[in-house]
């Protein structure tokens, strides 16, 4: 009988030694994310997803938002990112928001192990920003009521630290909403002289600045970050559900404090960033969270940042 190369494959096909299949692996790579803007080195760092209810915390029709989440592949509860963006300016080492911390369950908290798998320490960040007090912001500053961050100064707009960090306005607060408060204090406590709130519009670092955005929260801040002409926005919660709120922005959320403010706070940074072309970095949009905002309509089509090889 002649062997032909057919006929020796299909030879080894019949007796070649069966293995077990191999277990799955069950995680996914680390989770960070980085560019280059301009002269600046941008990492987007991911603290884990929540499930959240969108059908029951958006002000809108449950039937509505169930169907815009379906029309995106989406369910309710609905998968959601917590983001967090490593700023390197090549003299400051700054960290806008820490993540949850312990402060949910075992799907958040996973900043600091990302931050590390980014090739950065703890101790290596110069300032914190925050864009508000809400707990998903600022659980990654404490744990065990020990400083994360040894060697940070912390940043945030006066009307929220006022806010939050006030046991008066805590006692009065209604009982489901005092978990806001307790996270707040017990992140920001053990930092004691190194927060430093600002008021208002405020250039922080060469080329990063604070801009008022109030109405999620009343301190709510982004933050912009400019070098050689290249434009970030890191605009912190003024959306939760993009599925909805980006052709629908108009759609508010049960989580904020001053709804009839926070969408007008969204409305007008979202036709500054489209109308610029800067470059977006979302805390709830799916990770890393960057991308660009193109109007479609009376709404927007959110447009991914493309993956990037650095050199």
């Amino acid at each position: 009988m002649k062997f032909t190369p057919l006929f020796a494959a299909l030879a080894f096909a019949v007796y070649a030694p069966v293995f077990a299949a191999a277990p799955l692996a069950g995680t996914n790579a680390p989770g960070f994310h980085r560019i280059m803007l301009g002269d600046f080195e941008v990492t987007a760092l991911s603290d884990g997803t929540i499930d959240l209810p969108f059908d029951k915390l958006l002000h809108e029709p449950a039937a509505v938002t169930t169907k815009a989440l379906a029309r995106n592949f989406q369910n309710t509860p609905t998968e959601s990112s917590v983001n967090a963006f490593l700023i390197n300016t090549g003299s400051k080492l700054i960290l806008v928001d820490t993540g949850a911390g312990s402060l949910f369950g075992p799907t958040l908290g996973k900043l600091v192990a990302n931050l590390k798998a980014s090739g950065y320490q703890p101790e290596q960040v110069d300032e914190i920003y925050l864009t508000h007090l809400h707990p998903d912001h600022v659980g990654g500053l404490a744990a065990s009521s020990q400083t994360v961050f040894t060697n940070a100064v912390v940043r945030a707009d006066k009307h929220d630290t006022d806010f939050w960090l006030s046991q008066a306005n805590m006692d009065k607060a209604p009982a489901a909403s005092k978990g806001f408060f307790q996270g707040a204090m017990a992140s920001l406590n053990p930092y004691a002289q190194r927060v430093q709130p600002f008021s208002g519009d405020t250039e922080l670092a060469a080329g990063v600045r604070a801009t008022s955005s109030y109405g999620h929260t009343p301190g709510h801040t982004i933050y912009t970050v400019e070098s050689k002409g290249k434009k970030l926005v890191l605009i912190g919660d003024l959306i939760h559900a993009g599925a909805v709120q980006f052709p629908h922005p108009e759609v508010t959320i049960g989580f904020d404090s001053d709804a009839k403010n926070a969408a007008a706070a969204r409305a007008k940074v979202f036709q500054a960033a489209a109308r610029e072309g800067a470059l977006v970095g979302a805390s709830h949009i799916s990770f890393p969270g960057l991308g660009h905002l193109r109007t479609a309509g009376k709404g927007y089509d959110w447009v991914p940042v493309s993956y990037t090889q650095l050199r």
